[in-house]
C-alpha cells in the first residue's frame, strides 16, 4: 500500500523546532506516513529522524514584508512540487497559501500555536493606537480562512475553544514534553541551590524581574535561551546581580534536560498580557517532566492547572522580592521541594506527556484521509 504524503510548512520556525519537527513530524512518519518538512532557513536539505527536510533558502536581511512576501511564494512553490496529500502548515503569514492548497483539492491543516488576534494587542512594534483595529482584522482574515479549511490544531485548549465556533474539526494537540528527553535522577542532595529558566528571553517573559530578583537570594539561576532583544541582552550583561546567572545561550535539547536536572525550582513568572494569560508554556511542563517544582505567575488559569498536583508557588511577576521569597521557602525545605518535584514528575508522567498527544495528531490524519 502507497504511503500517504504528509507536507508540513513553516516560513518562520527552525528546521529542528520542538513542536514541529520533533514531535508533530517525526511522530508522523514513526507512524508510517511519508513525512516532509518545508522550512527556509538555508542550510540545504536533508533526512532527520525518517523527515524529508526541504529548504527554499535563507531569510536573513530580508525583511518582515519580503518575508511575508518573497519567503512564503518560495514555500508554495516548493509545496506544489511535493504534492502531498495532506498540508500542515504553521504560520499566520501562510494563510493565503493554505486556502490556495485547499481549492486544489488537498487537505489542509492549520497549527495554530498562538493566539495571534490577542498577541497582536501587546506587540510593542506596533503602534498603540493601531494595535485593536489590525487585531480585528486580522481576526476577520483568520476565520475566514480557517473556516474553510480540513482542520485546525490549536496548541492550547484555550485556542481550541475560539476555534469550534469557526471550524467544527478543531482540536486542541498540547505541546507536552517527550518524557525521554528528561532525566529525573539526580539525586536532590547533589544539586546545587540553582534555579532555572528555559526558553525566549523578553522583558514580558520576566527576566528583569527574575535577575532582580537575585538581590534577595543566594541562589544562581541558569539561564538558557535567546535574548530577542539585543538592548535588552546589553541590559542583563551590565546588571550587578549577572554575577550570579549562568548563562547558556541557545542550547541543544540535551543540554537542556542537563540543565534541569541540575536546579531544583524552573521559573516561568511570564507578565499577565493578554495572550499569556491562558497559555500553557512547554517550559512549565518540561520543569514537571525533570521533577522539580516551579514558580509560576499567579494566573487563574495556571492555578487551575496546577494545584491538585501540588507542585507550584505562585507569585506576582512584577515583584522581584515575591520570587526571591519563593525561592528561598523552596531552597530552605529541601524534603518539601523533593516532595514537590517527584508530584510535578508524576503528573507529567500520567497528564502532561507527549504520548497522549500524539495519538491525537495520528487520529486527526487517520480521519481526514479513512486510513
Amino acid at each position: 500500500m502507497k504511503k500517504l504524503k504528509i507536507c508540513h510548512l513553516t516560513s518562520v520556525h527552525p528546521r529542528y523546532d520542538t513542536r514541529i519537527f520533533l514531535k508533530e513530524c517525526s511522530s508522523l512518519a514513526s507512524a508510517g506516513f511519508d513525512v516532509a518538512l518545508i522550512v527556509a532557513d538555508g542550510l540545504g536539505d536533508e533526512v532527520s529522524k525518517g523527515v524529508k527536510i526541504l529548504d527554499t533558502g535563507t531569510q536573513k536581511g530580508l525583511s518582515r514584508i519580503k518575508r511575508m512576501t518573497q519567503t512564503v511564494n518560495s514555500v508554495y512553490a516548493k509545496c506544489l512540487e511535493i504534492d502531498a496529500d495532506i498540508y500542515h502548515f504553521h504560520d499566520p503569514e501562510l494563510l493565503r497559501i493554505g486556502l490556495k492548497l485547499k481549492k486544489l483539492k488537498k487537505q489542509v491543516i492549520y497549527d495554530v500555536h498562538e493566539d495571534v488576534p490577542r498577541q497582536i494587542l501587546s506587540k510593542q512594534w506596533i503602534p498603540t493606537h493601531l494595535r485593536k483595529s489590525i487585531s480585528f482584522c486580522f481576526e476577520r482574515y483568520e476565520n475566514h480562512i480557517a473556516k474553510k479549511l480540513s482542520a485546525v490544531i490549536c496548541a492550547t485548549p484555550f485556542i481550541r475553544d475560539r476555534y469550534l465556533k469557526i471550524n467544527p474539526n478543531s482540536i486542541d494537540i498540547n505541546n507536552y514534553p517527550i518524557l525521554g528527553e528528561f532525566d529525573s535522577s539526580t539525586p536532590w542532595c547533589e544539586k546545587h541551590d540553582e534555579v532555572c529558566y528555559v526558553g525566549g528571553i523578553t522583558e514580558v517573559r520576566g527576566i528583569k524581574e527574575l535577575v532582580n530578583s537575585l538581590s534577595s537570594t543566594t541562589a544562581k539561576l541558569n539561564l538558557a535561551g535567546n535574548f530577542t532583544s539585543s538592548l535588552l541582552e546589553e541590559e542583563m550583561f551590565r546588571h550587578e546581580n549577572w554575577q550570579k546567572v549562568n548563562y547558556h545561550g541557545i542550547v541543544s535539547r540535551k543540554e537542556v534536560s542537563l540543565i534541569l536536572a541540575q536546579s531544583k525550582i524552573g521559573i516561568v513568572t511570564l507578565h499577565p498580557i493578554i495572550n499569556y494569560l491562558d497559555s500553557l508554556p512547554i517550559k512549565m511542563f518540561e520543569y514537571m517532566a525533570a521533577g522539580i517544582p516551579i514558580i509560576a505567575s499567579d494566573f487563574p488559569y495556571w492555578h487551575k492547572v496546577l494545584e491538585p498536583y501540588d507542585c507550584a508557588l505562585f507569585v506576582d511577576p512584577y515583584k522581584p522580592q515575591e520570587i526571591a521569597e519563593a525561592i528561598d521557602k523552596l531552597l530552605d525545605d529541601n524534603k518539601t521541594s523533593e516532595e514537590m518535584g517527584k508530584r510535578a514528575k508524576l503528573a507529567a508522567n500520567e497528564y502532561f506527556s507527549w504520548i497522549a498527544e500524539e495519538k491525537k495528531l495520528i487520529q486527526l490524519y487517520k480521519e481526514l484521509t479513512n486510513v
